[in-house]
């Protein structure tokens, strides 16, 4: 029985532009509403202002608001209100100029760095270092000294010591995403390195531009306020630099002159930090993860109820049809699905299979078959945006679909274990594999140092290790593929787990190497009476190690059985066609036949020593 599929009338998932994800944070809507209302002050500042902010009125010396003039004279006698709303157009327009000279002075420098790296990355990183180590300031002084106190020509300088902001976020990454497939396809294909400066490369870099800009902005209008405090700047050009010193110098006979400046300036520079910040989360997140309500959505169409299936029926037999409580792994009608652009797709349908302690079952099938997405599920690892829902997930006989997440983690390195591929890739380079052996020992189990670091050396040379202290000492890079492999199955039997599952363990290794990681895990799994899952598509690895073994097909099992009865005569086209994929029709199946004939009773009567050696542990 297998669950059906999502309904085919499912409404597509619309991907949420970055403005509505932005829009739905109250903090963010408020930061972006009162910037846009300081914008519409600059840009319509001619229609607002009643009055010429430069026109001097000697009635209006220190005047109070009244009078049609909203907030009263300044100490010159001119309008505060108009000054403001022409200060407004200065500052913004002086913080264009300031982002606009960063972005392009610093990003194709940063991303030119990051991409060619060498000499370049190192003369432009030096360059960017040297700038933030000058005090701009004081530079600043200078350049409006030399430049009779232009205003553009002082916010470009200001741009230049600001672009290594800009500099170092696309430096990183570049050099993040220039190894990554995608560009090397470009190279392969023909493509310049202009042309893939321009569509790869600025395409990776723009997201954090977005979140550098705003706060570029608001250092920019700060500093350029504080350059016009200290009277850089055209007297005829009004700014709320310029107003703030105004009110700094009567700040005791008239301190309402420094107020009115100090508030836009203030609400202005707070409103594009908010901003950065609100964008800088919301870009930190992809922007195809699920919503907590599709996330909700997906749940319940899941939970609908399976309808029959034409399905082969698992088949039974003595040795697996146990009582729940007697098998290592149950799993019944299992569902995975993920929301996508188009829809909710369902990777994993109504799967169900069982394996009893001491046995190896394999599971089989071409890539997107879902039997990694299954044993994901089973060990609670499902990346965000996966759903797992199923009628009950049984290991070691409790039923662990119904625990709270935090029980269920509690499971992970005591009752169940996990072997992962590419080993080199699933060991911290940071750290030496003593630390990476002893560190779960001590936290999961609870083992003192020593006894953790004993018990680690003991499985190595369990495994295999014959030089276990050069081992513990070593760095991963330090390793081979096959110890590093070895090390991964250590790390995994140390805490002597009931379910051990191994997700294509000899993928990345080499024949010789894959021989003799299979012969280990056979024996670790008839030494310690562990059921053991190993998840492949290479069917002569199910030949060489499994008892049993599940084809899996689009999410679905289309053939279970025993594994010498699969290869003699399976029943599902797909299963012929996998095996005659993996295995040679004449040589392999000779071979598999011998291996059988020699190895038959000892595979049975190592499972005999497995439940003899489980039994024992029990009791």
């Amino acid at each position: 029985m297998t669950a059906a599929p999502f309904p085919t009338a499912l409404a597509p998932v619309k991907r949420v532009s970055l403005l509505r994800r932005f829009l739905r944070r109250p903090m963010g809507v408020i930061a972006l509403f009162l910037f846009l209302i300081v914008v519409f002050l600059a840009v319509f500042a001619p229609l607002l202002a009643k009055f010429d902010p430069n026109h001097v009125d000697f009635n209006l010396v220190y005047a109070r608001p009244g009078n049609g003039h909203v907030l009263g004279g300044d100490s010159a006698g001119r309008d505060l209100y108009s000054r403001l709303l022409y200060g407004a157009k200065t500052t913004l327009w002086g913080a264009l100029i300031t982002c606009v000279a960063g972005l392009v002075i610093g990003v194709p420098a940063g991303v030119s760095a990051g991409y060619f790296g060498g000499t370049l990355d190192r003369i432009l990183t030096w360059i960017s270092d040297a700038l933030q180590s000058v005090p701009a300031m004081i530079v600043l002084l200078v350049v409006a000294a030399g430049s009779g106190q232009s205003f553009p020509v002082l916010m470009i300088a200001l741009g230049v010591f600001l672009a290594p902001g800009y500099y170092r976020i696309s430096r990183a990454r570049a050099m993040s995403v220039r190894r990554e497939p995608y560009i090397d396809a470009a190279r392969v294909s023909g493509m310049t390195n202009a042309r893939i400066l321009r569509t790869h490369m600025m395409r990776a870099v723009y997201p954090p531009l977005v979140v550098q800009t705003a706060l570029t902005a608001g250092i920019a209008i700060g500093m350029q306020a504080g350059l016009q405090f200290l009277g850089i700047g055209s007297a005829s050009t009004p700014s709320w630099g310029q107003m703030m010193n105004d009110g700094f110098r009567n700040i005791l006979s008239y301190p309402i002159l420094l107020l009115w400046p100090s508030i836009i300036l203030g609400v202005t520079v707070a409103a594009l930090a908010l901003m950065g910040s609100t964008l800088a989360d919301l870009i930190s997140v992809r922007a195809e993860q699920p919503t907590p309500r599709l996330r909700a959505k997906a749940r319940q169409w899941m939970a609908t109820p399976p309808a029959a299936s034409d399905l082969p029926a698992r088949e039974p037999s003595g040795m697996h049809a146990h009582q729940i409580e007697n098998c290592a792994l149950r799993v019944d009608n299992l569902r995975v699905g993920y929301a996508t652009k188009a829809g909710l797709k369902e990777v994993v349908r109504g799967v169900s299979l069982d394996a009893a302690p001491g046995e190896v079952l394999g599971i089989v099938g071409e890539s997107g078959s879902g039997k990694t997405q299954t044993s994901f599920a089973v060990l609670d690892l499902l990346p965000s945006g996966g759903t797992a829902v199923a009628d009950g997930i049984w290991i070691g006989g409790k039923e662990v679909s119904r625990l709270s997440a935090k029980d269920r983690t509690a499971l992970l390195g005591r009752e169940i274990a996990y072997v992962p591929q590419e080993p080199l890739s699933n060991l911290d380079p940071c750290y030496t594999v003593e630390r990476q052996l002893v560190e779960p020992l001590r936290r999961v189990h609870g083992m003192s140092k020593a006894d953790a670091r004993k018990r680690a050396r003991e499985v190595l040379v369990r495994v295999g290790i014959t030089d276990p202290d050069r081992v513990l000492r070593s760095y991963p890079h330090q390793i081979s593929g096959g110890m590093a492999q070895r090390v991964l199955i250590a790390g995994a039997v140390s805490g002597r787990p009931s379910l051990l599952i191994a997700d294509e363990p000899t993928t990345a290794l080499d024949v010789t190497v894959q021989a003799e990681v299979l012969e280990l895990l056979r024996e670790l799994q008839r030494e310690y009476g562990m059921a053991l899952m190993i998840v492949t598509h290479n069917f002569g690895v199910v030949a060489d190690i499994c008892d049993r073994v599940v084809v899996m097909k689009d999410g679905r099992i289309v053939e279970t059985g025993a594994v010498e009865r699969i290869f003699r005569s399976p029943e599902d086209p797909y299963t012929a066609e996998l095996i005659s994929a993996s295995l040679d029709d004449a040589d392999g199946r000779h071979e598999l036949d011998e291996a059988w004939a020699a190895n038959g009773s000892s595979a049975a009567e190592g499972r005999s020593a497995a439940h003899a050696a489980g039994e024992d542990g029990a009791r």
